[in-house]
């Protein structure tokens, strides 16, 4: 995957297009029939114990797809609850109502292929949404995931500073096996940490699971003893929450650095409170307006538009080349809640310091 970085300015004149700003068709090869604005999006997302899904994501696409088809497009939302049958039975009951396209956020990218592949025997166009499932998707709206393993992993070294060494020893808590995306995370991580501190122990966490995430980090503290943990590499915020369950079962005052990454409400309060270190912020309203961009240009053979959208270009195990958006992440820490979570709208400071966290806001100069 090439790594990109999309400028404000890029990305304005983006969506710009998106938006039907030019009405031209021509110059893709895999354009759908063309449709008026009473289209159906099928919406199938992974799982609920992230809350960015049912939080951000689907009334962001909801709300796009009603702007951009003058209130008459519709979105058949669906949740598979970590559930990779459960997933293919939506996408199923989805290709026999005949939606006009589908995103799709996998729960197990390669399960599901055969699906991606009736789907667009249907003439059912099929965009993978935030993981990149495997089939003859016609396009991919995500993050540049290997960057994000990169910036945790990098901020993660900026938390130790001169503890970092190979006697730092790392506790690495990676997502789970069926997603493309957490291998990426890893990698990233990866590069950014390999001779610099000691992997310890590293878990691949089924489902992303925040139980099985502290169960591991229980196993890794009797391990490696309570005191000998220099920091913990956590791929998201739910588990980064299991693992301060057991750092806290274990008798653990002070918390070592930790990452994640969604910029759950619980994790940035976390970090106001100084349990966990950092979280990548990415932009859901950006990646959900350009995924319902994308889903409405491709059911209208808005082409040009399409391919403006869809500038970069992501390979699967089992398709190459595939259309993609990549959307820019950054680190958010104590020090940028203001300018990231909240100037974005995400969050109200209200909704961060509440009573209980108002002395630690207060603290940080978040009040």
């Amino acid at each position: 995957m090439r790594r990109i970085a999309i400028t404000a300015a890029v990305s304005t004149m983006t969506l710009s297009l998106g938006c039907g700003a030019m009405n031209a068709t021509g110059g893709s090869s895999g354009a759908s029939p063309v449709r008026g604005n009473d289209l159906t999006v099928g919406l199938l997302m992974p799982e609920t114990t992230n809350t960015r899904y049912v939080n951000f994501d689907y009334p962001i696409i909801k709300r796009r797809v009603a702007e951009l088809t003058k209130k008459q497009g519709r979105v058949k939302y669906a949740n598979a609850g970590a559930s990779a049958s459960r997933q293919a039975r939506q996408m199923q009951e989805m290709i026999d109502d005949k939606v006009d396209v589908i995103l799709l956020d996998a729960v197990d990218s390669h399960a599901i292929s055969g699906l991606v592949t009736k789907a667009k025997n249907a003439g059912i166009p099929v965009i993978a949404y935030d993981r990149l499932a495997e089939g003859p998707i016609d396009a991919y709206v995500s993050f540049d995931n290997e960057f994000v393993g990169e910036v945790q992993g990098r901020t993660l070294l900026a938390a130790l500073g001169r503890e970092a060494g190979s006697s730092a020893k790392i506790v690495m808590m990676n997502g789970s096996p069926t997603d493309p995306n957490a291998k990426q995370f890893k990698k990233g991580a990866l590069a950014e940490l390999r001779g610099k501190v000691t992997i310890a122990k590293s878990y691949d966490v089924r489902n992303w699971s925040p139980d099985l995430a502290q169960a591991d980090m229980a196993k890794a503290l009797n391990a490696i003893g309570v005191d000998n943990i220099a920091a913990i590499y956590s791929a998201n915020d739910a588990m980064a929450g299991g693992i301060v369950k057991a750092l806290k079962a274990a008798g653990v005052i002070r918390i070592p650095p930790l990452t994640g990454q969604d910029a759950d409400l619980d994790a940035v309060q976390r970090i106001v409170t100084g349990k966990q270190y950092m979280t990548v912020y990415k932009p859901y309203p950006d990646e959900a307006e350009a995924a319902a961009d994308m889903a409405v240009d491709k059911v209208q053979g808005k082409d040009i538009q399409f391919d403006a959208l869809t500038q970069d270009r992501v390979d699967s195990p089992t398709n190459k080349g595939i259309p993609a958006q990549m959307v820019a992440v950054s680190a958010l820490t104590q020090k940028n809640i203001r300018e990231t979570v909240v100037a974005d709208g995400i969050y109200k400071i209200s909704d961060i310091c509440i009573a209980k966290f108002m002395a630690a806001c207060t603290a940080i100069g978040l009040d």
